[in-house]
């Protein structure tokens, strides 16, 4: 799979390959292959650990390989070929149904926008308007979101399914009217459209709703190789701690790491709120990531995604996680 072109430039096309092998595994490593989309939050955690040698306190080798959002990767883990993975919030309706587990959180969102055209001054304006969305993403779930605070749902729009690059195209285009996206694909859609019109972001939800990036495994991995999960969580941890304390540094590395345009990097880097291991044990350990996942599982419920989603501490291994 071709890696998320940051800036819908030829920029960000190099994939990533595997990792040299490192000392011997203190965890069975055979099934350390690794998915994560190519944007700031997901990749930073990677390249860090490949730049900081993270990976050798371990004893890891991972097989690194690059997808455009997070439903792809879950489907890639019920085919056998991924065993973690990086996710956005509008795809934690795929753990909910029991196909993954939610093995721990990467950082907050800020970055998503339903975006209309011009002439389309509020969410209202909607009705019967052909709208883009990436769906199962978290461009899908602001547009719920946004329609729901309206009064609205997606039977009030005409929802047109297509993959982020599409949107992007389209949009600029004109073939459609607005679109469930995020940021840095807006930027690339306002070199062309700059009079768009951003009708609702993930702040006018904030601190209610919370848009988590999360980490995730398959099913197998956590219930046959438990001891791999707590190592791989304790690189992400280590990873999150030196984001934090060295911001301008992991921005480089990531940069580097996916061959982006720096200033696009720089933009998601410093709209997003990133978390310690300090912060993260402290919200596992008193419920709000629970809470944050229950959160979720009620939007999905009331939008028809999961029509029964399973409880939050069915499918999130609070355990794993404080193991590591």
């Amino acid at each position: 799979m071709t890696r998320r072109n940051l800036m819908m430039t030829t920029a960000a096309l190099a994939a990533a390959g595997t990792l040299p092998a490192m000392r011997p595994a203190q965890a069975s490593t055979d099934d350390l292959s690794i998915g994560y989309i190519a944007d700031f939050p997901n990749a930073s955690v990677f390249a860090i650990a490949e730049d900081q040698k993270l990976w050798d306190a371990e004893g890891l080798s991972p097989s690194l390989k690059v997808f455009t959002n997070g439903p792809i990767q879950i489907q890639a883990m019920g085919a056998g070929s991924l065993n973690f993975g990086t996710i956005g919030p509008g795809a934690l309706w795929l753990p909910a149904s029991g196909r993954a587990k939610v093995i721990g959180v990467n950082d907050i969102g800020f970055s998503d926008r339903i975006i209309a055209q011009s002439g389309i001054k509020s969410v209202e304006e909607l009705k019967g308007k052909k709208v883009g969305v990436p769906q199962g993403t978290s461009g899908d779930m602001i547009l719920r979101m946004g329609l729901a605070k309206a009064g609205m749902t997606v039977e009030d729009i005409e929802m047109v399914p297509m993959d982020p690059s599409t949107v992007v195209a389209a949009f600029a285009a004109k073939q459609i009217d607005a679109a469930g996206i995020w940021y840095p694909l807006i930027d690339a859609i306002k070199a062309r459209v700059p009079d768009l019109n951003e009708l609702v972001g993930n702040k006018d939800f904030f601190p209610d709703t919370s848009f988590i990036n999360t980490y995730v495994a398959g099913n197998d991995i956590v219930e046959k190789n438990p001891k791999l999960v707590v190592s791989f969580l304790k690189v992400m941890k280590k990873a999150m701690d030196y984001r934090i304390e060295n911001l301008d540094r992991s921005i480089e590395l990531t940069t580097a790491f996916l061959k982006a345009p720096k200033e696009a990097t720089e933009k998601v880097a410093r709209s997003r709120k990133m978390l310690s291991s300090a912060d993260l044990n402290t919200f596992n350990e008193d419920g709000t990531v629970e809470k944050w996942l229950t959160q979720f599982n009620d939007m999905f419920k009331t939008f028809g995604t999961v029509k029964d989603p399973m409880p939050a501490e069915q499918y999130y291994t609070k355990t794993l996680f404080a193991e590591a």
